[in-house]
């Protein structure tokens, strides 16, 4: 059932994209590391750079976390408003 409205409506599920982000930060982590105990300081930036976008976008999740049910509404409210019984032509 599609409503139209989903651009106001949508939703993020944060906590995947909060785990993810972990996920992401701890690669990228471990290959700023790596890559600067192998003598690539190129490779090693390139992670530093995208650590700094994980950390970046860690901050927005936590931020929209925090914002309550406006970004994160409880499992009671549905995604979008649900059909209200449109008459069907036979």
């Amino acid at each position: 059932m599609r409503t139209g409205n989903e651009p106001a409506t949508a939703r993020s599920a944060l906590r995947m994209r909060l785990a993810l982000s972990v996920w992401g930060l701890i690669w990228a982590i471990g290959g700023t590391v790596g890559f600067t105990l192998a003598g690539r300081p190129g490779w090693a930036a390139a992670c530093g750079v995208v650590m700094l976008i994980v950390l970046t976008d860690m901050t927005v999740i936590v931020h929209h976390m925090r914002q309550g049910p406006h970004w994160q509404p409880g499992r009671d409210i549905p995604p979008y408003e649900p059909d209200h019984g449109t008459p069907r032509r036979r």
